[in-house]
């Protein structure tokens, strides 16, 4: 980019110092959406002037995810894939065209269209699997959950890492592998998890289960070694998963460096991953014969900073370049207009050197999951928050080898609940006895 004159720079300084970035622009979209008003929220993250973009979708999507609006939040997430789908083509045919993307040049990163961080793409696939899972469209969770797989693998390929991620997509492909009795391949991603370290109890009560039904003896005594004898389950158990986002996932900062010269400023700005107190660790399923506590699946926060972090070797050496240049720009203007243009140069390249700090700010700070076993019949459920609110899901019936699942949501210490199968069976009202007047109590 070349700036010819003093007056295309006048005008570009007056441009970006007159607007407001995407996370000034949306911070009434998260307000609403922190506190509950998520029609609010999908509607005020839809009228941004970035259009049908990713970060549109995506928050549009999860504040409809959130709601229990499933086709609504199919829907935003379609259209956030569409958005970032020659991108992902391209990094999936070679990890070497993320890379190439990182280098393109902008006078500022904000100019440019934002694609997502690939942790980012990534949790676009799981929340498409999650939508479609929620409308019982199995075939379609594995899809997604295929891509995000591939899409990880490329992420880490590219910067030769190892983010201890994937644990929500490996724990949707076990599950849903379940619903339709391939057993094997469900086990395949249940010892997935256990080789990334996710998912602790969770992970080792179905490596139990499913090493004992499938009779893979040798296996069994290494995860009875490790996890302790299978569990005892009711003949032809019923159950329900707890698929849940805790918290609100990080955001970004900037960290920057100003250095005034006798010939103007050298500005470097690059982003920094913040993580958000998580006021509610872990989550209580429970019925009145059993309970089992949430493990974590995917530390969101945990992920979003090591992907940064490898990234910001470009993203520096990017901002290096710029600083070259508008300082260049800024010398060469004055010596042709004065000190006066020296002085806008260096307004200029204070204003326009700014790291992107746009994220997917209603992501969850974690992804957790739990699995509870019970006999066919009816069951009451409560949902508790540990650090939060406890709900009263409602009482269901479950038949024989019915898989019920409830998709959560934390947000402070408010717990969001949507319970998907199984069949509500109604309150019984219960008779309040009185004392007749003018009897003695």
């Amino acid at each position: 980019m070349q700036l010819r004159s003093l007056p295309v720079l006048l005008l570009c300084v007056a441009a970006t110092g007159a607007c407001r970035s995407y996370n000034e622009r949306t911070d009434h979209a998260l307000a609403a959406f922190e506190s509950g008003r998520f029609d609010e929220a999908r509607l005020a993250y839809a009228e941004d002037p970035e259009g049908k973009g990713f970060l549109p979708g995506v928050e549009g999507g999860m504040a409809a995810l959130t709601a229990g609006r499933w086709q609504v939040a199919l829907d935003y997430f379609t259209a956030a894939a569409e958005a970032v789908r020659a991108t992902e083509e391209e990094t999936l045919v070679s990890p070497e065209k993320a890379g190439e993307t990182l280098l393109s040049w902008t006078v500022n990163e904000t100019f440019s269209d934002y694609y997502g961080e690939g942790y980012e793409r990534v949790m676009l696939h799981v929340c498409l699997g999650l939508a479609y899972l929620a409308l019982g469209k199995v075939e379609d969770v594995q899809v997604e959950v295929r891509r995000a797989n591939s899409l990880l693998e490329n992420e880490e390929a590219l910067y030769d890492a190892d983010y201890g991620a994937g644990g929500m997509g490996h724990y949707l492909s076990a599950v849903t592998y379940e619903l339709v009795g391939d057993y094997d391949d469900a086990y395949i991603d249940y010892k997935r998890l256990e080789a990334k370290g996710l998912g602790g109890a969770l992970t080792g009560s179905a490596l139990l289960r499913l090493a004992s039904w499938l009779g893979r003896d040798d296996e069994l005594g290494i995860w009875r070694s490790r996890y302790g004898e299978p569990r005892e389950l009711p003949a032809d158990a019923a159950s329900v998963v707890l698929l849940a986002g805790v918290g609100l996932g990080p955001y970004k900062i900037e960290g920057r460096i100003d250095v005034p010269t006798s010939d103007g400023l050298i500005s470097w700005a690059v982003p920094s991953s913040v993580s958000r107190p998580q006021p509610v660790s872990r989550l209580v399923l429970e019925a009145p014969s059993a309970s089992v506590r949430s493990e974590v699946l995917e530390d969101v926060n945990r992920v979003a900073r090591l992907n940064l972090e490898d990234r910001l070797a470009w993203l520096a050496a990017k901002s290096a370049v710029r600083a070259f240049l508008k300082y260049r720009l800024t010398d060469t203007l004055g010596d042709k207009h004065g000190e006066g243009a020296r002085l806008l140069g260096a307004i200029f390249t204070a204003v326009t050197e700014r790291a992107d700090l746009r994220t997917w700010r209603t992501l969850p700070g974690s992804w957790q999951a739990a699995r509870l076993f019970l006999e066919p019949g009816v069951h009451e459920l409560t949902l508790t928050a540990i650090g939060g609110e406890r709900i009263h899901l409602g009482s269901f019936e479950l038949e024989g080898g019915e898989t019920m699942f409830i998709l959560a949501r934390t947000l402070g210490r408010r717990v969001y609940a949507h319970p998907i199968g199984g069949r509500p069976v109604p309150a019984v009202p219960t008779a309040v006895q009185t004392q007749p007047q003018g009897e003695p109590q």
